[in-house]
């Protein structure tokens, strides 16, 4: 897979689990109507956007490559992007909210290669390359964006999330095909609805994953930056819709300023935004984001974080403060007096320092799950971590004798010491026993007929995150999407519409070309008097070397407006670009 992207090193350093959502950019599979689209759509945000939007937007433009006459292609967009430090890869719709965020930690922008269809030129609810490739990619040419997004990157791939979330992802992800799909029935648009609107009113306590992502949405997606009256535009959401773009600079979106009280803001993709918020820069975002770290359990620790990984039901990561790290599925905790003195994980588990699997400590070893005291001992101040040579002695810690150690909260581990490993501060990290038997009370925790027992040492959990401490402690590819994008369906009548805005797309651009712009445009009222772009683009060409035929093209557009309403303002947008402001 990695042949199709050699044009920037950054993609080759990602992880197997990163790669297996990327797919090639197969580029003749865009079509002359995508071509349109994407040509009309950056045209109207090029005029519109250079008054509205952060300079920064115009500016990366440039620097990113991007075309306007054109879809861009990854290749060419990652030997660029390559001069500002980041990548670009091609993926399939949505892709789970994790691995969104990891991809940024690398510095890697993640594009849904797909482009919506032109009855959605205004906007679509799925992700497109419009939106990402026009949205996205400008904005991460300035540095002190782009830095802010790969440390949301680095931290919201760490958050910890319900199993709800992975519901409303899915579900997400379905209503986004369903929307953009042609010919979708009805009833089947309605059902996804209801299944998002359900999970959206049953979250539950919002997780740290729901919390970022609010974060993520209100900025990245849809910030604004300046002053309360007079904003601009930086995110990629906005940039990529003509609709909302317009619609956000109106008195009818609250304009509020920005701050961590957004984490608790949850958004509804499918409809445009009632509010938004406004940062006056971006060193602000980064002050916000680190504030919200500080209240994740990547960074507090204890018992809540423990327990936000066992209701997440998902592989994670606790951290003890000798370093040694726990990555595994949690189901269990006890707990005494506010504090874990006991943490139980089932299934594969690995143990790591420094996300580097410890030699002999991975899941193959550690297979049916992993369990460990937490704490000191009773009676005694000083933690086990904490003691040299010298105070194991004095406490009958030692190797190849059996001992009873009594920890806070009634856990007993009572044992032959086989070995015991130290980390680079010199501290205790890990005491492997035989014969042992660990209690709480008159609970059993580990049997001598299991083997033998490896203890984590440490006093206290310092941190607990998403995923595993080490990537390649777990085979984490298994990526298998619930539903997969629709590609637009053929037909005889579409072929032909193809061929008309091919023979117009030659035409413009000086080639050869089967038919003349008159025989064009007698096809296109003739036999798809409903589609209007193709006229629009008709009538640019014939504004400079045809005025009888340019006559023709206004006078049926105005009868498509008649016929089409809600198309109308597509249609005067258009007509605007060509006659350069002028009441059409």
């Amino acid at each position: 897979m990695e042949a199709h992207f050699e044009s920037n090193p950054l993609i080759e350093r990602l992880p197997k689990h990163l790669k297996q959502f990327i797919k090639p950019q197969d580029y003749s599979d865009y079509t002359p109507i995508n071509q349109a689209v994407w040509r009309y759509v950056m045209r109207k945000n090029v005029d519109y956007l250079s008054k509205v939007a952060h300079n920064s937007y115009l500016d990366g433009l440039k620097k990113t490559g991007l075309e306007v006459d054109n879809i861009p292609n990854m290749y060419g967009m990652n030997r660029i992007l390559k001069e500002i430090g980041w990548a670009a890869v091609a993926v399939d719709g949505f892709i789970p909210p994790n691995a969104f965020m990891e991809f940024q930690a690398y510095n890697v922008l993640v594009i849904a290669s797909d482009i919506r269809q032109l009855e959605h030129i205004e906007y679509t609810p799925a992700p497109d390359i419009i939106h990402e490739g026009a949205g996205h990619a400008p904005i991460i040419a300035n540095p002190e964006y782009a830095e802010y997004l790969r440390r949301f990157g680095e931290i919201g791939c760490k958050a910890i999330s319900s199993s709800r979330d992975y519901e409303m992802y899915e579900a997400i992800r379905l209503l986004s095909i369903l929307k953009e799909a042609e010919g979708t029935p009805d009833a089947d648009i309605e059902a996804a609805e209801k299944q998002v609107d359900f999970l959206q009113n049953n979250m539950g306590e919002l997780s740290e994953m729901a919390r970022i992502r609010n974060l993520h949405w209100w900025t990245v997606e849809y910030g604004l930056i300046g002053t309360l009256e007079n904003p601009k535009i930086y995110g990629a959401g906005l940039l990529s819709s003509i609709g909302e773009s317009a619609w956000c600079m109106t008195d009818e979106v609250k304009k509020i300023p920005y701050d961590i009280s957004a984490a608790d803001q949850s958004f509804d993709i499918t409809k445009p935004q009632p509010q938004l918020y406004v940062t006056p820069d971006f060193a602000h975002l980064s002050l916000v984001l680190e504030e919200f770290a500080n209240t994740m359990a990547l960074r507090t620790g204890g018992l809540s974080s423990l327990k936000k990984l066992i209701q997440s039901n998902a592989l994670g990561t606790i951290e003890l403060s000798t370093g040694i790290q726990i990555s595994g599925v949690f189901t269990n905790v006890i707990e005494e007096e506010g504090k874990p003195v006991y943490v139980q994980t089932t299934g594969k588990t690995a143990l790591s320092y420094r996300e580097k699997e410890l030699v002999g400590h991975g899941t193959e070893y550690h297979t049916e799950g992993f369990g460990s005291p937490i704490g000191k001992l009773k009676g005694i101040n000083l933690a086990i971590e904490d003691m040299s040579p010298r105070d194991l002695r004095a406490y009958d810690i030692y190797e190849a004798e059996k001992v009873t150690l009594e920890f806070e909260g009634n856990i007993t581990v009572s044992g032959e010491i086989i070995t015991g490993s130290r980390n680079l501060q010199g501290e205790i990290i890990i005491i492997s026993f035989k014969n042992c038997t660990v209690t709480h009370n008159d609970t059993v925790l580990f049997q001598p007929e299991w083997g033998i027992y490896d203890m984590a040492v440490g006093k206290k959990v310092i941190s607990a995150f998403s995923g595993p401490a080490d990537v390649n402690s777990f085979d984490m590819v298994n990526h298998v999407p619930s539903s997969k994008t629709i590609k637009a369906q053929k037909s005889v009548a579409r072929e032909e519409l193809e061929g008309l805005y091919q023979a117009v797309r030659a035409i413009r651009e000086g080639k050869p070309a089967q038919i003349t712009l008159k025989e064009a445009f007698a096809a296109v009222t003739a036999h798809h008097p409903n589609d209007w772009l193709l006229s629009v683009e008709i009538a640019e060409l014939a504004n400079d070397t045809d005025t009888d035929l340019l006559q023709k093209v206004l006078n049926h557009l105005e009868n498509v407006k008649l016929k089409r309403p809600e198309v109308a303002h597509l249609i005067s947008g258009g007509l605007e670009l060509i006659f350069k402001g002028e009441l059409v």
